[in-house]
């Protein structure tokens, strides 16, 4: 059973994601595109909080960061 931080950054970092992707459709980018599709499923696969967060935190960094 996943820890309510564990749901809650599942949740977060998903729509951040979304918000990147739809952002980066209307504006034509693709890095806001392909961050923001890695940020909706890749909780899916992560079970350990610490390294949800972690990774999470690293994608979100990377949306400001990385401007190609």
């Amino acid at each position: 059973m996943p820890t309510p931080a564990n749901l809650f950054a599942s949740v977060f970092f998903s729509l951040v994601g979304f918000t990147a992707l739809r952002y980066g459709k209307k504006h034509g980018m693709r890095v806001p595109i392909v961050v923001g599709i890695v940020l909706m499923v890749y909780p899916y696969f992560i079970s350990q909080t610490w390294l949800l967060y972690l990774i999470g935190l690293a994608l979100c960094v990377s949306l400001f960061v990385v401007r190609a």
